[in-house]
């Protein structure tokens, strides 16, 4: 088996950011190395817990858990409670917390385990970027060991929180501006790609039929995903959006990729946090500064991730 992959992990739970925490937990090829909570979903003591929650539920209690921005870089502060219930996680009776928070906070955290691992440290981004572009800000001196930032947010198409705005980006559109400029990897999974990871009826079926805790808790977070994204889009299946993330660094060749140009709008009074990707080469005097995801394997993305909860759950 080829070496795990070293990741830290920056999350808003959220029950999507939840699997993706089971997945980058139950994965053998990837090593989890700490996770930073952040505004979004919920507030970030919510995202805190529910963080700690679910790495409690995993077995996982030696994952270091740090608490980060509370709003964004500037601008006010915007939450997706109306989503994910008033608790950021709302659903199935969780787990008290078996971990204590990192007093030394999220930017603290990841500038240490990023400065101490012995391999170059990927940066997961599945909540707002706020936490992230901290860290490029106040410790540029990071950058040399890390090896990409794969963030989940965005569209090639339209928005969610907006008619033209996914929410990760409309809550903070200044700091993923400073990701796309910093001149590292960048990796986007946007709405385009995570729209066609549905968790239908048979995809939660699969889940619940695995007959132990992990499975259920995951099942019944899919129901109350699954009724949110009803009520507010008319979904007839939640997508689980930010797995797909952990899932392209477990299996690459998962999802189809295409090199773009990406920025991020500012200003825009009806656009503001829209992405605008540059998929044919309209502005051909601009480099590609971003690897942008097209096209999921959902038969393999839905295996990999039914799988992996089993493990964890047995």
């Amino acid at each position: 088996m080829s070496t795990p992959v070293p990741i830290v992990l920056d999350c808003d739970p959220g029950h999507d950011d939840a699997m993706a925490i089971l997945l980058a937990v139950g994965s053998p090829r990837i090593d989890l190395l700490a996770v930073t909570a952040c505004f979004g979903n919920c507030s970030v003591a919510d995202a805190s817990r529910n963080a700690r929650q679910v790495l409690t539920l995993a077995g996982a209690v030696d994952i270091p858990v740090a608490r980060g921005a509370a709003g964004p870089l500037t601008g006010e502060t915007h939450l997706g409670n109306y989503v994910h219930g008033a608790s950021g996680l709302d659903g199935p009776p969780m787990p008290d917390a078996a971990i204590e928070e990192d007093p030394r906070g999220a930017v603290e955290l990841l500038r240490s385990t990023i400065t101490a691992s012995s391999d170059p440290v990927t940066v997961v981004v599945t909540g707002p970027s706020t936490n992230a572009a901290r860290l490029l800000q106040e410790h540029p001196e990071v950058m040399s060991n890390i090896e990409g930032i794969i963030f989940m947010g965005g569209s090639t198409d339209r928005g969610n929180h907006t008619p033209y705005a996914e929410f990760n980006v409309f809550a903070d559109p200044e700091a993923l501006d400073v990701l796309l400029q910093s001149g590292l990897p960048v990796s986007m999974v946007g709405l385009n790609l995570t729209h066609q990871a549905l968790a239908t009826p048979e995809v939660v079926e699969r889940m619940r039929a695995l007959d132990h805790l992990v499975g259920e808790t995951a099942a019944a977070w899919m129901g109350f995903f699954g009724s949110s994204y009803n009520r507010v889009w008319r979904f007839d299946a939640p997508p689980l959006h930010d797995p797909c993330t952990i899932a392209a660094l477990i299996d690459p060749s998962i999802i189809e990729w295409v090199d773009s140009f990406v920025s991020v709008e500012l200003q825009g009074r009806w656009t503001r946090g829209a992405t605008s990707v540059d998929l044919f080469d309209r502005w051909p005097e601009l480099t590609p500064n971003a690897r942008v995801a097209m096209t999921l394997d959902v038969d393999r993305y839905w295996d990999l991730m039914i799988e992996t909860l089993d493990g964890i759950g047995r």
